[in-house]
């Protein structure tokens, strides 16, 4: 009989324990949930905050663009300290197939940054660029990619940051090959995995092997359901699509991040529900799974 276990079996594994563990706690789960400001929107800071808070959701995620736009008027610092909500995390957006850019996208990245960590954020969401997919050659960027993500990476760790790639739909990483290619080639001294579920399988991937296989490297999540319905991209209040999201609260179980799993649902025009409503119905959805909220 084999004594040693590689790292697929260890996590798969550890996966079942931490489940049975979960059973044996009573459904009392050691994991701390966020959400992000997207489901409000455009990008009404002000009352995400608010409502985020109001729900004793653990922690917050903006946009590095919407920290810029908020120093004009005092930072976001006075709106967290006014609901006592955390900032965790900024989604920055970066262009990673044009070499010629990559300079001024890292300066950018850094920039960002700084007013992150500025207002107590520790992780930057880097969300690859747009790319037109009906005829995008991921081989021909891959080089691109993977050098614009170590640099930009070592930049932000330089400044006492953790920075994730979040693979995005329409983007330059979306599929599961991919997301595998780029994650296996980058240096995960400073590139770590901070994915999108819903995004998963959105673009055709099962969330769940995506996160079993990467969990070493996974420093932050953004958990989101997916229907395939007209509102919301796509996607769903938590437990109303198809993402086995218990099955990746299993394997989140316990697990020491620096960042955290953030709820998130895009918003969309003629949204059925407000970001209040939606976060609602998430909150309701994680209490039944045993996570615990902020009084």
């Amino acid at each position: 009989m084999r004594a040693v276990l590689n790292r697929r079996e260890f996590v798969h594994a550890a996966a079942g324990m931490g489940f049975w563990l979960t059973l044996q706690r009573g459904a009392r789960r050691n994991i701390r949930i966020g959400h992000t400001g997207i489901t409000w929107p455009n990008n009404q800071i002000d009352q995400a905050i608010r409502d985020i808070a109001g729900l004793g959701f653990h922690g917050l995620e903006t946009f590095g663009n919407v920290l810029e736009s908020l120093e004009t008027r005092g930072g976001v610092g006075p709106l967290l300290e006014q609901s006592k909500l955390p900032l965790i995390s900024a989604y920055c957006t970066a262009n990673l197939t044009d070499a010629a850019r990559r300079t001024a996208e890292r300066e950018k990245m850094v920039a960002w940054g700084n007013l992150l960590k500025k207002y107590g954020g520790r992780i930057s969401v880097i969300g690859p660029n747009n790319v037109n997919r009906t005829n995008y050659d991921f081989n021909a960027n891959k080089s691109n990619i993977v050098a614009a993500l170590n640099e930009i990476a070592k930049a932000l760790t330089d400044i006492g940051l953790t920075a994730v790639l979040h693979q995005h739909t329409g983007t330059c990483v979306e599929t599961r090959d991919e997301t595998y290619a780029v994650m296996e080639a980058v240096d995960t001294r400073y590139v770590k995995f901070g994915p999108d579920v819903g995004q998963l399988a959105k673009g055709g991937s099962d969330p769940v092997k995506v996160v079993k296989d990467f969990l070493p490297v996974i420093q932050h999540m953004h958990l989101k359901d997916f229907s395939g319905g007209q509102h919301y991209v796509g996607y769903s209040p938590l437990g109303e699509g198809k993402v086995d999201l218990v099955a990746i609260m299993d394997l989140m179980e316990g697990k020491q991040t620096a960042g955290m799993v953030m709820v998130e649902l895009d918003s969309s025009p003629g949204m059925p529900l407000s970001g209040l409503e939606t976060a609602k119905i998430a909150k309701a959805f994680l209490q039944k799974q045993g996570v615990q909220f902020r009084s």
